[in-house]
């Protein structure tokens, strides 16, 4: 097992890196930006290394400023969270070739999976089910992509094979916008990732978004632990998550598990992971896989009382899976809160000094969180200041929980998004369960 450990990232998902660190009696390291000496992990980590300014380039993504600090420091592993470097092949290469233990996939399975074609084809190959599309890169010849998009049938997506998050993607209805589609995401693709290839798919008009989480060692062995709905998007983000999906049947999730297993037996993964799918008329459509931890990894560890960075890290060190398919169990439901620093009605950022922070409690209630009385929220990050997770023997008293730990939170001294996350507590759709992913835009367009 490792002695010290350096945690390449931030804020909550730092803290919670460094909480597991010291259950399992490791060392930390924190490396931080200029702006971030007096975050919540810094004052507690066993070490910390300012690695720049506070603009990510010049800190959280200076690959050579963080390999730097790893062998100032006599790390032995690298821990990089999610966002930032997470799905780098290039650090996770250049982490393992200058001598130390990257917790997470390999270089080369980062690159398979992080390419949406390559993607596709690897899950079509082990038999996981993909949205009908072009199979491929989309080539330069018009009649060809007019073909292809008549034989999927409208409307299509085009998407660039190395977007995400949102971005690098166009909904055509009509044969008469296809073509300048295509140029238009092509030129937007080799401008915002520095690759141009393309590929096209069905448009699927009322699916929900459902995401299954693994755990692999690499060795051959790999478990699958259940799946989450985290249909409540606004602008392709996730704002709520929760586990298990509301609606999926025991059959559907058994089958999808199983193959899903298979499939990382495959590819040789290692590490802990999420298949992304669409779900719509009781089918799922592979999407994409996020080869790191996601943010909503809590609710899972909620309901089946597993720590997925203590794997992760076990993982790393070269251990087998220290569980089996047998081991794992759903027990009950949770649901995660996104805490956001933002004004609730038009979502500008809302950063500055948190005046007064009391977090909820009670049965059931988690709140993973770096903020705390006089902590100044800087400007130069992602907004999310916190995750409020709440679980319980149902999906309606995890529900009844949330919403009263909700209305007991006090963040002062900042905007937030918690009237937003209360109001939704309180809709009959999101209480039946199962919206799509439409759902929360055209409320919030409805609202005004």
């Amino acid at each position: 097992m490792f002695e010290k450990i350096l945690i390449a990232n931030r804020g909550e998902i730092a803290l919670r890196i460094l909480r597991t660190c010291r259950e399992m009696g490791i060392a930390t390291v924190a490396a931080h930006s200029e702006a971030d000496r007096d975050l919540k992990h810094v004052r507690l980590a066993d070490e910390s290394v300012c690695i720049g300014p506070a603009a990510s380039g010049e800190s959280y993504l200076n690959i050579p400023a963080l390999i730097a600090a790893a062998e100032v420091t006599d790390a032995g592993a690298i821990h990089p969270g999610y966002g930032f470097l997470s799905e780098n092949a290039d650090f996770a290469e250049r982490v393992e070739s200058s001598g130390f233990a990257f917790i997470g996939p390999r270089a080369e399975t980062i690159r398979l999976m992080g390419d949406k074609v390559s993607a596709k084809q690897a899950m079509l190959a082990a038999d996981v089910p993909c949205v009908p599309g072009s199979g491929g890169a989309l080539g330069d010849d018009p009649e060809t992509n007019l073909a292809l998009a008549r034989e999927i049938g409208y409307p299509i997506i085009i998407k660039a094979a190395a977007g995400g998050g949102g971005r690098g993607m166009r909904v055509v209805h009509t044969e008469g916008a296809l073509l300048s589609a295509i140029s238009l995401t092509r030129n937007e693709a080799q401008q915002g990732f520095g690759d141009g290839t393309l590929y096209m798919e069905k448009y699927l008009e009322h699916p929900r978004h459902v995401e299954f989480q693994i755990l692999a060692d690499g060795q051959g062995n790999a478990v699958c632990l259940g799946e989450r709905d985290c249909s409540m998007q606004r602008r392709h983000q996730k704002v709520i998550e929760e586990a298990p999906a509301p609606g999926i049947s025991e059959e559907h999730r058994q089958r999808m598990s199983e193959r899903l297993v298979r499939a990382c037996q495959e590819i040789g993964y290692r590490g802990a992971g999420t298949f992304e799918f669409l779900f719509e008329d009781d089918a799922f459509y592979f999407i994409e896989m996020n080869t790191r931890l996601q943010v909503e990894h809590t609710v899972t560890e909620q309901v089946t009382g597993i720590d997925l960075v203590r794997e992760q890290i076990r993982i790393a060190a070269g251990q087998p899976l220290g569980i089996t398919q047998d081991d794992v169990h759903i027990n009950g439901h949770a649901i995660e809160c996104r805490i956001n620093a933002e004004d609730p009605a038009t979502f500008m950022p809302s950063p500055g000094t948190i005046q007064q922070y009391h977090a909820p409690g009670g049965p059931g209630i988690r709140m993973d969180t770096h903020i705390y009385n006089g902590y100044a929220v800087p400007p130069y990050y992602d907004s999310m200041v916190g995750k409020l997770i709440a679980h319980g023997p149902t999906r309606d008293i995890a529900i009844a929980r949330m919403r009263g730990a909700l209305g007991e939170i006090v963040v002062d001294g900042i905007k937030t998004n918690i009237p937003l996350h209360s109001d939704l507590m309180n809709d009959a759709n999101f209480q039946r369960g199962g919206p799509d992913i439409h759902y929360l835009e055209k409320k919030l367009k409805s609202q005004g």
